[in-house]
């Protein structure tokens, strides 16, 4: 019996040494620029627009220009696509979008940022089809009034839509949409 009781206690041991070994490989790879998810409802808290995205960190590091290149796609974000739904047909500079999914994609630039609606929703962050291209409409760029640590978006109420800002670093980029039927 007390050679049972050993063996019990054995097992017991290094089943948990297993699991704490398991759970400090699990967190320790934990993703450094976490999942975010910002929602937009108009003023009768009906839902308009949502975004799922990843939000890096700047750590120190130059951002516009440098880690996020001057004039080339940028998947807006980290790790996969960031996603945005639209609840109700909107319009971006008069172009419609319909109501659906659709990958979120920026061109930065000192001055302007371009906008991209595109269709694919199941391809990873790393790329990217200019075919399956919605809608490309320019984004105004103005400096941030203090350093934004993580990427970050949001949503203003605006004469029947809103506006969607993008920031990070010392950089704010928004781009104006209306409702079609509010």
């Amino acid at each position: 019996m007390k050679n049972i009781q050993i063996i019990l206690l054995c097992l017991t041991c290094s089943f948990f040494s297993f699991a704490q070994n398991e759970s400090d490989l699990t967190f320790s790879q934990l993703d450094k620029s976490p999942l975010d998810v910002v929602m937009y409802r108009d003023a009768n808290k009906a839902a308009v627009a949502r975004v799922i995205y990843s939000r890096p960190s700047k750590r120190d590091r130059e951002i516009f220009g440098k880690l996020v290149p001057y004039n080339q796609v940028w998947r807006t974000g980290a790790n996969e696509a960031t996603e945005i739904a639209f609840y109700k047909d909107v319009k971006f500079n008069n172009e419609l979008v319909k109501a659906g999914t659709y990958s979120l994609y920026t061109i930065p630039s000192e001055n302007n940022w371009k906008f991209i609606l595109n269709t694919d929703t199941t391809q990873s962050g790393l790329e990217y089809d200019a075919s399956k291209n919605l809608i490309t409409t320019t984004m105004d760029v103005l400096p941030s009034p203090q350093e934004i640590e993580s990427f970050s978006i949001s949503f203003v109420e605006q004469n029947n839509g809103g506006m969607l800002f993008l920031g990070w670093d010392d950089t704010i980029a928004s781009v104006p949409f209306t409702v079609v039927n509010p």
